[in-house]
């Protein structure tokens, strides 16, 4: 007993010492925007907003216990602080939600519109793709007007200025939700970037004049101005998918780059280098400093009389600042551009420059202006990597000092291209396994061969691209840069040429979607590793370990059977053999996301058939909108006929039969007879003879007379995406008994609000319980 009681004894001594160093350390700081964060993060997850009425209060309270125990050195203090923490990240997203009240677009809709051009970019096949303030609509007038619209221009016109008037009949769209249940929601991202439709012109933008722009609109539209042109002066300077890379490089335009090659890049674990992040900026700021300093060591005395070192930090503190103005302020930009100034604040006051204390100032301003960051994947990864390479560099820094070896045959190695070479080595490592689990979380994919393409690639970049970027980007104004801009043009091809290579290998492995406890804790627990010294950064080893037993552990999400998309136009049958699908060319951007959350198999195209005579009177176009098609009536003899062949014959194939502008039907493998209309006329027939019937049109039938499960637009609506399995996971050929997951969790969020918004009446409808 005694002994037992000494044992933990000793272990609370040890754990109250390990807490005292730490806080010598000052690693209690880190965890501030660790709180922020967690506060951000429940905030976003609740299904509806948690009242400011109560969070306030609650942070008030806890003010004082945190701010009276702050300098106690055991766990009281950290937990007193997070008790604090936590609800002021939540009033701060609050807050941020609350300032933007973004209005999105309710429904789709075809309207005239006419406003004010804010930013445009154009893709490697002309199109231009404009973001416009919108300031009116007509034949319909949009009763609920969105402030910001993103619309696409493929017909070839003269671009319209940046900051003129445009006008045009266009299609506007809302922001879809998420392909599937825990996916991204992009409806989410388009409400905190302000966007609140998306859509294209039919024909060719006019443009007509507006008035001039209050002066924070004006310097705006001259930073948006000056973007493009710099693109457009770059593309041309260069040219090709390298010209494409120069200017995404430098202001993060990345629509003119040939997919293909993102997806070489993306493969060859090279898509960082896309983003305007960490490893843009470091380059930029580095080549600088460096060329400062050693420009102003060639001046004799120079360096002797001033201080050099002050001098170029100031310089590079300018340029970053310029950088970020024309990169467009992506996060993780943004998170690079306040971390380096703080760094290059800390050298002008002879401090270190590289610690984790800076970035955990920058994630703290970050955090404070906009907290809806902590749900972005870039913010994520961008993080996880710089805890990652920033621990391992103190780590590195404070390793126990041995004496050299020279290296005798491979002093080459051993030297000054060794350590060069060993450190690419090591923080593309450090990198790639850092932020691994946010691109499984995210992403559902890791390049297996990531490691080898950046230990080919970064060289390159690090070496040609960025400096040669630089100096183009500095001569620019003189007119001296086209031999800089074509030495970097040279150094892109060859890291084009690296990737194509390395994404030959076939290397992508898709890992498919895993539970949201595993990413939380393999994510905190690596953190933990990062962030602490002592033995306590094993408590987050534990949790990676138990993050990696609940993603592998088999009674995970059951796998559904049936997917149908948020339109209601793709529909997917699952089995272990093959993926069915009701569109001989699914759309990729829906199907891509399914194939990797789910790690389906191999696509099976529809068997296509076109039998004569369904219809009693000349088709019409299929593809307008129902509501302005003439009412046509279907020969029900023929087409029940049809329909019973269909269903048969997938009994016996597994996939979808189609009958050509008319409908599609398959058999699950559950039994369950499913029937997808492209046309409302034979909605009544698919009725009868189905189980569940998919209807793309926003149908007043909520459900068919014959006891078949209606799914429609306006279910849709409400719903997005749904997944459904059988009850329980166990087969059943009734579908009354089926489970259906629907994408869209909540209706009470302001992200998803505008889902219940009926025009007619301009009111926002209860959420339903039971929305199918």
């Amino acid at each position: 007993m005694a002994v037992r009681l000494g044992g933990r004894l000793a272990a609370r001594r040890a754990f109250a010492l390990d807490f005292a160093r730490e806080r010598a350390h000052g690693h209690f700081f880190l965890f501030i925007p660790v709180f922020l964060g967690v506060g951000a993060a429940l905030w976003f997850a609740a299904a509806s907003d948690p009242s400011p009425l109560l969070l306030g209060p609650l942070a008030f309270v806890t003010f004082w216990p945190a701010w009276r125990l702050r300098h106690r050195e055991d766990w009281t203090a950290l937990a007193a602080g997070g008790a604090f923490l936590v609800p002021i990240g939540m009033l701060l997203a609050a807050g941020e939600s609350r300032r933007l009240d973004t209005v999105i677009l309710d429904a789709p809709v075809t309207s005239e519109i006419a406003g004010r051009v804010l930013s445009r970019e154009s893709d490697e096949k002309g199109a231009i793709r404009y973001r416009i303030a919108l300031e009116a609509t007509r034949d319909p007038v949009l009763k609920r007007m969105p402030k910001t619209v993103t619309l696409l221009a493929r017909s070839r016109h003269a671009p319209v200025a940046i900051g003129g008037g445009i006008k045009g009949r266009a299609r506007l769209n809302p922001p879809s939700g998420p392909a599937l249940a825990g996916l991204n929601d992009f409806a989410f991202d388009a409400y905190f970037a302000g966007n609140g439709a998306v859509g294209y012109f039919y024909s060719r933008p006019e443009t007509f004049p507006v008035p001039q722009a209050h002066m924070t609109d004006r310097i705006r539209q001259e930073i948006a101005t000056w973007r493009n042109n710099l693109t457009e002066h770059i593309r041309g300077r260069i040219g090709g998918d390298a010209g494409a890379i120069a200017a995404a490089l430098v202001t993060a335009e990345q629509r003119a780059i040939d997919p293909e090659t993102v997806e070489a890049l993306r493969q060859a674990g090279l898509a960082h280098v896309l983003a305007i992040s960490g490893l843009n900026m470091v380059l930029a700021a580095g080549t600088f400093l460096v060329g400062a300093r050693g420009l102003m060591a060639a001046i004799p005395g120079f360096a002797e009389r001033y201080p050099a070192r002050k001098i170029a930090a100031a310089g590079a503190l300018v340029m970053v600042t310029l950088y970020i103005l024309v990169s467009g302020g992506a996060i993780s930009a943004v998170r690079s551009w306040i971390m380096i100034c703080v760094m290059l604040v800390a050298v002008l006051f002879g401090r270190s420059a590289i610690s984790l204390r800076n970035v955990a100032i920058s994630a703290i301003l970050i955090l404070a202006v906009t907290p809806s960051a902590v749900t972005n994947p870039g913010f994520q990864m961008s993080y996880a990597a710089t805890l990652g390479l920033v621990a391992g560099y103190a780590a590195w820094r404070e390793r126990p000092i041995r004496r050299e070896n020279r290296g005798g045959p491979l002093r080459l190695f051993g030297g000054a291209l060794g350590r060069f070479l060993g450190g690419l080595l090591l923080s593309s490592l450090i990198g790639g396994v850092a932020t691994l689990i946010y691109s499984i979380g995210h992403f559902h994919r890791i390049p297996a061969y990531g490691l080898a393409g950046n230990l080919l690639a970064m060289p390159v970049i690090g070496a040609i691209v960025m400096p040669f970027g630089l100096i183009a980007v500095l001569l620019m104004p003189f007119g001296l840069d086209a031999i800089p801009f074509a030495i970097m043009g040279k150094g892109i091809e060859w890291m084009i040429a690296f990737s194509t290579w390395v994404a030959g290998w076939k290397g992508e492995i898709v890992t498919g979607r895993i539970p949201p406890l595993a990413f939380l804790l393999i994510g905190m627990g690596g953190g933990l590793v990062c962030i602490l010294r002592t033995r306590l950064r094993h408590v987050g080893t534990l949790l990676v370990l138990s993050g990696i037993g609940v993603a592998l552990w088999p009674g995970g999400r059951p796998t559904p059977e049936v997917l149908v998309s948020e339109d209601g136009r793709l529909v997917a049958i699952l089995s272990a053999e093959a993926t069915a699908t009701n569109r001989a060319r699914p759309p990729a951007f829906i199907y891509d996301q399914w194939r990797r959350a789910l790690r389906l198999a191999d696509l099976a195209k529809p068997d296509m058939r076109k039998t004569a005579g369904l219809m009693l009177e000349n088709e019409a176009k299929v593809d307008a909108d129902p509501q302005e098609r003439p009412r046509r009536k279907a020969d029900r003899q023929k087409a029940k006929a049809a329909l019973t062949s269909a269903i048969d014959t997938s009994r016996k194939t597994g996939g979808f039969v189609c009958e050509a502008k008319a409908f599609c039907a398959a058999v699950s493998p559950s039994g369950w007879r499913i029937v997808t209309i492209e046309d409302t006329a034979f909605l009544g027939i698919a009725c009868d003879g189905a189980d569940l019937v998919v209807a793309p049109f926003a149908l007043r039938l909520d459900a068919c007379r014959s006891g078949a499960r209606l799914v429609t637009a306006r279910h849709l609506r409400r719903t997005g995406a749904l997944e459904i399995q059988p009850a329980g996971g166990t087969a059943s050929s009734a579908l009354s008994n089926a489970d259906f997951t629907a994408a869209v969790e909540t209706l009470r969020r302001p992200w998803s609000r505008h889902r219940t918004y009926d025009w007619r009446t301009e009111s926002f409808e209860p959420e339903a319980e039971d929305q199918l």
